[in-house]
């Protein structure tokens, strides 16, 4: 049986389908070439057809896109692959305690976006999101709320050399104030709690489409929905295997874990074949556990065949 997963492009995210597509190969299948491209196509690749699972959908996060690739009727939601995910605003630590700035709208103040000015514009200049991710979407509806659009730039283009260059500032003493998301290396590098410190907000303020969403992180409210990563299955496809919907429900990879993957890639381990490693390195480390889940899935085959 054949399977064709899609993927992002962000090679950060690759190790969680590598321990994926080891599994499912454990139970037979052909893995296909994957489809790599933006979020939205990704998922819009799953819900009609042109692939049949991803491991990459944020459940919040990626909802209006999960919508327009036909939602529930086209595909089942299955697994937990990656819980307690997080998204926020963060400030250098020495910055944040020398100037009392706990808040991003402590940023109103002209003597404070000024310490974060790298290009003389008077206003602070954040490290933001790729367009097509989904956050930039969160910050820019923000920056309205919040009333921030006169107070902070939103630097947008290619996050990781974005962050490379802001990695650099704060190694040179220089104040610094980014968008990120964890699990991935940068949460590695710059600690939070150590090196810099999550900015909160004055109250929750998402887009629509978040309803409700709980924002508060360890008595913080990062103003991001707490969030999870799991697997998209298409309808037609999850129908006829049984196998591979059940292996993607069980799947699970800490978000510790899949961050110091990402760390060793930023210190140069960035090949396809050391992801490949550190995939083998991590489901052997975890083999009982990924045996299980092997075992359970071709359970569930033999079960729906009688």
């Amino acid at each position: 049986m054949k399977i064709t997963p899609a993927f992002p492009t962000v090679d950060e995210e690759r190790f969680r389908g590598e321990v994926a597509l080891s599994g499912l190969r454990a139970l037979g299948y052909q893995v296909q070439q994957p489809k790599e491209t933006e979020y939205a196509t990704m998922i819009l690749a799953v819900g009609f057809g042109d692939a049949d699972f991803t491991v990459n959908a944020w459940d919040k996060l990626h909802a209006s896109f999960y919508q327009k690739a036909g939602g529930d009727d086209n595909m089942l939601k299955v697994g937990n692959i990656m819980p307690g995910v997080l998204q926020g605003y963060l400030i250098d630590k020495k910055t944040a305690d020398q100037y009392q700035i706990k808040d991003i709208t402590d940023l109103k103040k002209p003597e404070i976006a000024k310490l974060f000015d790298t290009d003389g514009d008077g206003k602070a200049d954040m490290t933001g999101c790729n367009p097509g991710w989904g956050c930039e979407l969160v910050i820019e509806h923000q920056m309205k709320a919040y009333d921030l659009q006169k107070s902070i730039h939103v630097n947008q283009g290619s996050y990781f050399a974005l962050m490379a260059d802001t990695i650099t500032r704060f190694k040179e003493g220089k104040p610094v104030l980014y968008y990120t998301w964890v699990p991935q290396w940068v949460a590695g590098v710059l600690v939070e709690g150590r090196d810099v410190v999550w900015l909160q907000v004055p109250k929750t303020d998402l887009p629509a489409q978040y309803g409700n969403a709980d924002t508060v992180y360890e008595g913080k409210n990062l103003g991001f929905a707490l969030d999870r990563v799991e697997a998209l299955v298409n309808r037609k496809f999850a129908e006829r295997n049984p196998a591979a919907v059940k292996f993607l429900s069980l799947m699970q990879i800490p978000a510790a874990d899949e961050s110091a993957q990402n760390l060793k890639m930023q210190q140069g381990e960035k090949s396809a074949a050391d992801i490949q490693r550190h995939t083998r390195e991590w489901i052997a480390a975890h083999q009982q556990q990924f045996d299980s889940w092997v075992a359970a899935a071709r359970a569930a085959a033999t079960q729906a065949s009688n």
